[in-house]
């Protein structure tokens, strides 16, 4: 089992912050915007990297994530040279960018279960209405 302070979790965890900074400051094309890296998972050889984006565009009604992704996958070249760079790795990792929609899904719940709620609290309401109604009468 692996230690938390082991190779592949630092190397992972490099990745995930220079992937954010290049992201951020040097990436101009206008589909990645708003994108944030959410994690990186390296395979046990260290040749292959699992990299999670998410759009930090919350708030609009279209996913944009499956646009970021692929904004990012044509960027892999410039991202595996500047991480060579950055990182002096031996093997920089092949790059899969993967959609990590789980605030989008989080978000669908939290209305879901708003919802829930109110209609619940609506639903008490007329009750007690009704046995107000029955209480009058009798």
């Amino acid at each position: 089992m692996a230690r938390d302070d082991s190779r592949p979790v630092r190397i992972a965890a490099a990745i995930r912050r220079e992937l954010g900074e290049l992201i951020a400051t040097e990436v101009k094309d206008p589909r990645v915007s708003l994108a944030t890296v959410t994690d990186v998972e390296l395979s046990d050889d260290l040749g292959h990297a699992r990299v999670f984006i998410s759009s930090l565009d919350v708030v609009s009604e279209t996913d944009r994530v499956d646009e970021i992704v692929t904004g990012l996958q044509a960027a892999t070249g410039f991202f595996k040279k500047r991480l060579n760079a950055r990182l002096r790795l031996r093997v920089v990792p092949q790059l899969r960018f993967i959609a990590d929609t789980t605030e989008r899904n989080a978000q669908t719940l939290d209305r879901l279960i708003e919802g829930a709620v109110a209609s619940d609290r609506a639903s008490a309401a007329e009750g007690d209405d009704e046995r107000s109604d029955s209480d009058d009468n009798a």
